[in-house]
C-alpha cells in the first residue's frame, strides 16, 4: 500500500507512541484497563501508534484479540515494529485489523539492509552467548543475548560492514539496517501524516526505545524501565521518569506535560 496523509490524523490532539512489552503492555491490571478504556473513549483525538521490537504476526494477533496479551488492547492506527524495520497502517478487511505496509517509508530501510540476512546468520553462528530468535525477520536479525558469555569480536564484522549492532534488557540483541531504528522511523511516519511533534508522546522501558527518546518529542520512561535507559535519559529535555510501570506511567506523562484536555486517572 502506498498510503497518504490520515484524514483521522489531523484531529488527533495526542499520538502516543509506545514500546509494547513492559510499557503498553505493562503495569497493574487496573492502571491497564484506565489506559486502555481512555482511549477507546477519545479515540477521535488519540491517535494510537506501537512502536515495538514485535513481528507483524504478534501485532496481527494482538490487534485481533487472539494474542495471549490481548486482554482488550485497543487496536492502533499504525504500527512501527521489528525494532523500527517494519512500518505499517492498520485498516478494517471484512470486520477484522489487518497491517498494510508502507512500503514508501521502509524504501530506504530496505535499502540499507539490502540482501544481508544470510551474511548476518553466517557471521554469527554459534558466537557464544547467541542464540537465534525463532521469528521471521524482514529487515533484521535479532537474538537472544547472554552478556556473560558473549563477546563483542563477533558482531565486529557486522559494524564493519555498516550495520547497527543494539543491545536492550541484557537480553536481546538485535541487528539493524544502519541508521534504521524506532526514532528515526517514528520520525519519518510523523513527518508522512503531517502530525506536530509538540502533539506526540512516547513511551518505552528499554534501550530499544532510546531513539525516541533522543528525537526530542515528549517521552515517558515508565516506572521499572532498564537501568541504563534511565541513565541515558536523565538529561534529555521533555523527558519524564514516570513513578507508575507500565500503563500507569503512561498515564502519568499524559497529565504531566498536559498533552490532552481530558487526561486519563490511573485505577489500582
Amino acid at each position: 500500500m502506498s498510503g497518504g496523509p490520515d484524514a483521522a490524523a489531523a484531529r488527533w490532539r495526542l499520538v502516543l507512541a509506545t514500546d509494547l512489552d513492559g510499557t503498553f503492555l505493562g503495569g497493574t491490571p487496573g492502571a491497564r484497563a484506565a489506559l486502555y478504556g481512555w482511549i477507546r473513549r477519545h479515540r477521535d483525538s488519540v491517535g494510537l501508534i506501537f512502536v515495538t521490537g514485535r513481528d507483524p504476526d504478534f501485532i496481527h494477533a494482538l490487534c485481533a484479540g487472539t494474542g495471549a496479551e490481548a486482554c482488550g488492547v485497543p487496536v492502533p492506527d499504525y504500527v512501527v515494529a521489528d525494532v523500527g524495520t517494519t512500518v505499517a497502517r492498520v485498516e478494517r478487511r471484512d470486520g477484522a485489523p489487518a497491517l498494510s505496509l508502507l512500503r514508501e517509508l521502509e524504501a530506504p530501510i530496505a535499502a540499507a539492509w539490502g540482501d544481508r540476512s544470510a551474511f548476518v546468520r553466517e557471521t554469527l553462528a554459534g558466537a557464544p552467548g547467541l542464540v537465534p530468535q525463532d521469528t521471521p525477520f524482514r529487515h533484521r536479525v535479532s537474538y537472544h543475548y547472554d552478556p556473560l558469555r558473549y563477546d563483542p569480536a563477533a558482531t565486529a564484522p557486522l559494524a564493519d560492514a555498516g550495520l547497527d549492532i543494539l543491545i536492550s534488557a541484557d537480553r536481546f540483541l538485535d541487528v539493524l539496517p544502519g541508521g534504521a531504528n524506532k526514532g528515526s522511523t517514528l520520525l519519518a511516519l510523523l513527518e508522512h501524516l503531517g502530525l506536530a511533534r509538540d502533539r506526540v508522546l512516547v513511551a518505552g522501558d528499554t534501550l530499544n526505545d532510546l531513539s525516541m527518546f533522543r528525537t526530542g518529542l515528549f517521552g515517558a520512561v515508565v516506572g521499572g524501565a532498564e537501568a541504563a535507559l534511565r541513565d541515558a535519559t536523565r538529561a534529555l529535555p521533555h523527558t519524564l521518569h514516570c513513578r507508575a510501570p507500565g500503563a500507569g506511567g503512561i498515564m502519568e506523562a499524559i497529565a504531566a506535560f498536559g498533552l490532552h484536555p481530558a487526561p486519563p486517572e490511573a485505577s489500582q
